[in-house]
């Protein structure tokens, strides 16, 4: 009789650990367990619907970076499965992959249910069973097997793979087996503002800018985009994901330093003497000065230095251009909460990570339970560094729920 693999969650992380460890071991029976009557629909939406794939970072140690939690253990595993990894992984699978000049990797295709279809395919052709619309209820352990209850039928597993996202009821499961879960926090968020400076101009961006949370360490440098609500773009996500903890802790409300031109306010104070000196009869508020500040954006911020929107650029005293460069480089918002990044949602927190072995990713209280994706507490900033932990996670569970028993055992 065959041993059973069996996977709970059918997500990035599930599939590809079931389609590999069918691959690799031809002799282990392979089920996936998913709650919905849909699949991979995280797959789905993932990255605007083109599924943001990996990142074009090929460095171990650098690629670590760019986990808030995690950074440490994933070092040995990514020295096993990584980046070039899983574009090689695709190209295979008919699935060719391009790295776009922020380097997140996507398909060629730009969709997302090309990667869908290459699951389903590659699940299909490795005998991987995929059972839908089966919540699982209850996990046991007997002896050495795993007692999977469900709403429509009980299973029998040899190894088991939890894969199932940031899931509440399997995370109260899995504490019921004795490990500790850690509370979850949203990591990918962006931030609502109410700020006249920022009230009117939705879908303006500026390419790099930094910011700073007051009284605080937290700082992070990158596109922002204008909202309804507020600021978002990578510099906002890359902040929240870092800053998860501490901003759960401060219930959302707290104060940012926006450096809209990244540059210092000496610098910036510079640039707009000489361009009072330039441009003195021109009015001030027709164009900025600066490329990298929308028309709208500028407007507002002359504004809120408190300069008359008819004045001309010799009509500026020293104190307003001091006040417009405060303005550029030290412009003070106050957040008072956040909203979900579209449908990517990410949470902080999951099994504590030190009671994995990561050499297998598998349980270090009990043989043959594995873990992958984000139901371990390891999350990362956005641009493919979560979807890159649940492949490499998967591939390396892939590998250790081989039926045989290990090179020199009995």
């Amino acid at each position: 009789m065959k041993k059973k693999f069996i996977v709970i969650g059918g997500g990035a992380a599930g599939y590809f650990a079931a389609i590999n460890a069918a691959e690799m071991h031809p002799d282990l029976e392979v089920i996936i367990l998913e709650g919905s009557n849909k699949v991979l629909q995280k797959v789905k939406v993932s990255g605007g619907g083109r599924c943001n794939v990996s990142h074009a970072c090929f460095t171990p140690n650098e690629l670590v970076d760019f986990y808030p939690r995690g950074k440490k253990e994933l070092l040995g595993p990514f020295h096993q499965f990584m980046t070039g990894d899983t574009m090689e992984w695709f190209d295979n699978r008919g699935v060719p992959l391009k790295i776009e000049d922020d380097n997140r990797i996507f398909p060629e295709s730009n969709s997302s249910q090309t990667v869908i279809d290459c699951f389903l395919e590659s699940a299909k052709n490795a005998g991987v069973q995929l059972k839908t619309s089966t919540r699982v209820d209850a996990i046991e352990k007997n002896e050495e097997k795993f007692i999977i209850k469900t709403n429509s039928e009980t299973f029998e597993a040899d190894f088991l793979l939890v894969a199932a996202g940031s899931n509440a009821q399997v995370w109260a499961m899995l504490e019921g087996l004795g490990h500790t879960i850690i509370k979850p926090v949203p990591s990918l968020f962006t931030f609502n503002i109410a700020d006249e400076r920022l009230k009117d101009i939705p879908g303006i961006s500026v390419p790099k800018a930094t910011v700073t949370v007051v009284n605080s360490k937290l700082e992070a440098q990158g596109p922002l985009l204008l909202t309804h609500w507020g600021l978002s773009g990578p510099g906002i996500l890359k902040l929240s994901a870092w800053g998860a903890l501490e901003f759960h802790q401060k219930e959302y409300q707290f104060e940012i330093e926006v450096n809209w031109l990244s540059k210092s306010f000496e610098t910036i104070l510079n640039e707009l003497k000489v361009a009072k000196k330039e441009q003195s009869k021109k009015q001030l508020i027709l164009r900025s000065v600066f490329e990298e500040i929308p028309k709208r954006l500028w407007e507002k911020l002359v504004t809120a230095a408190q300069i008359s929107s008819d004045f001309q650029w010799a009509q500026l005293s020293n104190k307003q251009l001091e006040e417009l460069a405060l303005q550029l480089t030290k412009c003070t918002l106050k957040v008072t909460g956040k909203s979900t990044f579209k449908d990517e949602f990410v949470t902080a927190g999951g099994v504590d990570l030190n009671e994995i072995n990561f050499k297998r990713f598998e349980s270090k209280l009990h043989k043959n339970l594995f873990f992958a994706g984000e139901v371990l507490n390891i999350d990362a900033v956005t641009g493919g560094f979560n979807f890159q932990n649940a492949w490499t996670g998967g591939w390396i569970v892939a590998q250790s729920v081989s039926p045989l028993p290990p090179e020199g055992g009995i």
